[in-house]
This record gives structure tokens, sequence and C-alpha cells, in this order.
């Protein structure tokens, strides 16, 4: 999910007398926020002279700002596989990351090439005008497409409920930005489907399910934090989304199309 603010953070011995502190990590421009009750903060950590660095502490709940920029990464990446509010905070708020979009492109594009593979797995006639076929492109760039729409609807679903029940919230538009970054960022569970294009995809329906739903429960938690409502608003938008992106894959379904859906491809290989 990306590095901490300042990993590896070095322990002061105490202040310095007779020496101010200067704030380094933040900005005017710049707001942080804390991972513990979510208050916005200047500063993450001052930096005294001598090296001697100290973790700001929240005036709001007298806990650190953000005690995950001593974390390694990898600590970091599995409080957030865990769904832990205080890294998700950490990683949306306290670091910069720019991976929005490259991240949100090679997940469709491994999960264009899984619906393609299995599409051309499911037809079982091998003639030399099929393998022809087979080897076109076209295929795979339909369900890039095809995926790219599905997710589209997925956040127009969210956005639209959260439009509606939070309007003032929504229709802000740093929030706005903010959110969208978070739902591309907090879907790489998607990258667990890179195995399945690894190691001959040879996925069972349970396991795409489980990708499925820890990708919306990561989902979830990123509403949660990024716009700090209930559970309840947050579990609605969720199912918001499903309920649009369901609309969409029925759509194309009854237009006859291929969209390499997994209930599709498992009722063709029992057949």
């Amino acid at each position: 999910m990306g590095n901490g603010g300042r990993s590896g953070l070095q322990q002061g011995k105490g202040n310095v007398d007779g020496v101010a502190a200067t704030p380094t990590a933040a900005s005017a421009s710049c707001q942080y926020r804390c991972i513990e009750c979510n208050q916005e903060a200047k500063e993450l950590y001052r930096d005294y002279n001598h090296g001697v660095l100290k973790i700001t502490i929240c005036k709001s709940c007298q806990k650190p700002v953000d005690k995950y920029i001593e974390y390694d990464p990898v600590i970091i990446l599995i409080n957030a596989i865990l769904c832990k509010a205080q890294a998700y905070r950490h990683i949306l708020f306290n670091t910069q990351i720019n991976i929005h979009g490259k991240l949100c492109i090679f997940c469709l594009l491994c999960e264009a090439y899984l619906r393609w593979w299995q599409l051309q797995d499911s037809n079982q006639n091998t003639a030399p005008d099929d393998l022809i076929r087979y080897a076109k492109e076209w295929d795979f760039y339909r369900m890039f497409a095809i995926a790219a729409l599905e997710q589209t609807a997925y956040f127009i679903g969210i956005f639209t409920f959260l439009w509606v029940e939070r309007p003032m919230t929504a229709k802000k538009k740093s929030n706005f930005i903010l959110l969208l970054k978070a739902l591309l960022l907090s879907s790489y569970g998607k990258l667990l489907l890179i195995p399945a294009v690894i190691w001959e995809h040879d996925y069972t329906p349970l396991c795409l399910k489980l990708i499925k739903v820890f990708v919306l429960t990561s989902n979830f938690q990123a509403i949660r934090v990024t716009l700090n409502i209930n559970r309840k608003l947050s579990f609605l938008a969720v199912l918001s989304g499903l309920l649009l992106e369901s609309i969409m894959v029925y759509f194309f379904q009854s237009m006859e199309w291929d969209v390499g859906s997994d209930c599709a491809i498992y009722k063709s290989q029992d057949s």
C-alpha cells in the first residue's frame, strides 16, 4: 500500500534546552490527521537540532498523531490487510501516494486477462479457425472494457448513495477526490488475481468470492475512514455500488455479451 511517512524515525532523548523546535513535517497548506481520533494536525513530528526527532501528540486524544511513521512498511501493510482504521488513516491522510491510477489499470488488466482466459478456456472446440480467433486481441480488449465499466458503475453507485445521504460531505470536491483515490487504493485486493494469471489460473469459485469479499471490506473501511461516517452508511454505500454493478452485468448478459463472469464460466464447465 505504500511506505510510512518516516519509517525508522529516530528516538530523541528529550528536549534540547534553548533550542526551538521546527516542524519540518508540515506546511501551512497541508493538514494531517490523527490516526486515533481523526482530528486534523499540522505536523506529524518535530525535528530538533542534532537529529532529535519527537512525534507530535494529538491535542484532542493525547495520543501520538501517527505512530506508524516509526513502523516498517511491512507492518503497515499487515495492519491495512487487517482493515485497521488507524492504518487506513495513515495511508490516506499522512502519506503521499500517487499510484492510484496505475494500481487501478493494473488490477483491471489482471481481471480482464483472467476473464479472457476463462472465456477462451470454456470453448472446447479446437478447430484451426477457433485457435486463430483465440489469438486475437479483441476479446481481451473487450474484457478490459467490460471490467472497467463494471467498476465505474460500482463507484457511481457508491457516490450516488453518498450524494443523497450525505450531501454536505459528498458534494465537497476535496472529499470527492479523496474518496475516489481511497476506493482505488483500497481495491488492492484484486492483486490477488495475479497468482491466477501466473499459476495456470487454478482458482475455485470460493477463492474468487473470497477475493471479492476482501475488496469490498477494504472499500467499506476506506469509505468509513475517508468521510468519517458510521458503519451503517458505509455498508449501504458499498451495497448500492454492488447493486448498480449487478445491473450493469445483467445488462451485458441480456445483450448476450460474454462478460467472463465467474458464474457463467463455472456453469459452462459443469455442463
